[in-house]
């Protein structure tokens, strides 16, 4: 079975470099037009909540009925999100959110930890089901954040948490042979459904 984690298309946030997390915006005008309609189309495609999933997923695979999944939702970036890091080079809660790996809870959001745990499970029950359906594929339409946890967790070759972060409208190709013994997932490629 084949997996495809994609990223969302931009929003207004992206495109000026802010905080996005739970704030539900929809995609730009700019990021919508470069969005290009992918060269499959799957019955179903699990998306995020956020409605910036939700549109990338029309766009990707018009035909196809959406699934939301909740916990796929981006990380919580609190008192973060709506600013940039310009906005918050002095912010001594920010600064020293990042001088610890951007790793520790965000004032009134998540950490890491926990925003990863919430990504792995639901990743993990969504390949077992798809796996025990005999599907041939299974398609998330996601955050940049949610690719990043589920893939460090799960994805071969290592790589670490910010390694594996695509951008808007791309995403990766992940081979589920290795999931039944050793709940890994091989890369199988990177993937792009907009233009630059």
């Amino acid at each position: 079975m084949l997996i495809y984690l994609l990223r969302h298309g931009a929003t207004a946030y992206n495109e000026d470099g802010r905080y996005q997390g739970r704030t539900d915006l929809p995609l730009s005008p700019s990021g919508r037009a470069a969005l290009t309609q992918a060269d499959f189309s799957p019955e179903t495609v699990c998306v995020s909540p956020l409605s910036r999933a939700a549109e990338t997923a029309s766009i990707l695979f018009p035909g196809a009925a959406q699934i939301p999944v909740p916990a796929l939702a981006e990380m919580d970036f609190g008192a973060f999100e709506g600013r940039s890091f310009r906005e918050m080079e002095h912010d001594t809660d920010y600064r020293a959110w990042v001088e610890g790996g951007c790793a520790g809870r965000c004032p009134g959001g998540e950490s890491r930890e926990a925003f990863s745990a919430r990504v792995c499970g639901a990743f993990a029950h969504l390949v077992d089901g798809a796996l025990a359906s005999g599907a041939e594929c299974l398609v998330i339409v996601a955050h940049g954040g949610v690719q990043m946890a589920a893939l460090e967790r799960f994805a071969l070759p290592r790589r670490g948490y910010f390694d594996w972060r695509a951008p808007c409208g791309g995403g990766f190709l992940l081979d589920a042979a290795p999931w039944g013994t050793r709940r890994l997932l091989d890369l199988a490629g990177e993937i792009r459904y907009a233009k630059d």
